[in-house]
């Protein structure tokens, strides 16, 4: 009997009605002929052992033993057939790769690719799970982000190549100002400091103000920014080679003042800047009533229609270059830098001189005698008491 039940087949999962249905169930297990088997009962013949089971008793051991139920007979494989890997763990099919293509040059290039590729990650892994990065940058980047600052440099260059072409819409004309003032007033300080605070901060302000205030004049005379058709003769400027030169000589100045000048903190406050405060209300006042009085008194704010003699020209003949070149000294001042001071303002003088000659002569050609005399009147060209 023991050999006999080694060979037993599994029977299917015993269905519930049969549970129920009657008192007994019988459960018929086939022995195995003579001809599969060799044993001492094999001259017995076949037949099949009955085993009497009670509803009850099969019904607790279903109910406990549910992982035990016996699995149909159809589906267990035989020893002959294959089992199916699920589709979960079957493998993916491989793109063809063909190596009768790939040269020494290539094989170095793509290695070269990967080479970088690994030490990119593995440069950025270290960084960023550096607590020194966190550290040092959870502070300077909250005072000056320099992602942000070369950001708006390049599309403050994109803004001014648009400009030159007639193009540019008033975003981009904005973006051409701010960016200017930011390269000049908030990053030279906060390279050689490490942080900003302080004059920097007003100076931000004050040169937007003082660079926007004629556009917002004529946005308020003709509704938009854009400049009017006039005579070519009153466009009088220096050729574009010293224009560009002189743009990177000023960016140059505000760097050298950043670089002279003692740390941020170390700059004293109080009534030491009252005499600062002073000159930078003269520069708003006088860049304020310059452009008005100009605005006023001329076509399109391009094409003068008299000599003008109010406000600020009472003083100097070219107060709007002069108030740029106080503009540009409280910087410096503010800054504690004088070499970079004299630096600037002999640069100005040069400019602005030779720009101011140019435009006399025009108006002199147009006014003629009302020009002269307004000369002899105004002695200083743009310094008070001394040009």
């Amino acid at each position: 009997m023991g050999s006999a039940t080694r060979f037993l087949t599994a029977s299917p999962t015993i269905p519930s009605p049969l549970i129920t249905s009657g008192s007994r169930f019988y459960l018929s297990v086939a022995m195995p002929s003579s001809s599969s088997y060799s044993s001492p009962y094999s001259s017995y013949p076949s037949r099949s052992l009955s085993i009497h089971l009670k509803p009850s008793l099969l019904h607790s051991f279903t109910q406990s033993h549910k992982h035990l139920a016996l699995t149909p007979l159809c589906s267990l494989p035989g020893h002959n057939t294959p089992s199916p890997l699920p589709k979960s763990l079957s493998l993916p099919h491989l793109p063809h790769l063909n190596i009768s293509n790939l040269t020494p040059f290539s094989i170095c290039k793509y290695s070269a690719v990967l080479a970088l590729a690994i030490a990119a990650v593995k440069k950025a892994a270290e960084i960023i799970f550096s607590p020194f990065f966190w550290l040092y940058f959870s502070w300077t980047w909250i005072f000056w982000p320099w992602i942000l600052a070369s950001s708006l440099a390049v599309y403050g260059l994109y803004s001014a190549s648009r400009q030159l072409i007639g193009q540019a819409t008033l975003v981009e004309q904005l973006a051409i100002v701010t960016s200017t003032v930011t390269w000049l007033t908030l990053v030279p300080p906060a390279h050689f400091n490490g942080f900003l605070e302080g004059w920097p901060f007003v100076l931000f302000f004050v040169y937007h103000y003082f660079f926007f205030f004629e556009s917002s004049v004529r946005k308020r005379l003709y509704g938009d920014l854009l400049h009017r058709d006039h005579d070519a003769k009153w466009d009088v400027g220096l050729p574009r080679t010293f224009q560009f030169g002189f743009f990177v000589l000023v960016l140059i100045g505000h760097w050298l003042a950043a670089y002279e000048g003692p740390e941020l903190h170390l700059i004293s406050g109080g009534w030491a800047n009252f005499g600062t405060w002073i000159l930078v209300f003269i520069v708003v006042f006088m860049r304020y009533h310059s452009v008005l009085y100009l605005a006023k008194y001329s076509e399109k704010m391009a094409v003068p229609m008299t000599v003008v003699q109010f406000g600020p020209y009472r003083w100097v003949r070219h107060p709007i270059y002069a108030s740029t070149m106080l503009l540009f000294a409280v910087h410096c001042i503010t800054l504690r830098a004088p070499l970079s001071l004299l630096f600037l303002m002999v640069l100005c003088l040069a400019y602005y001189g030779r720009k101011a000659e140019l435009e006399e002569t025009v108006m002199e050609e147009n006014f003629d005698k009302m020009y002269r005399e307004y000369r002899k009147k105004v002695r200083y060209r743009l310094i008070p008491f001394l040009y």
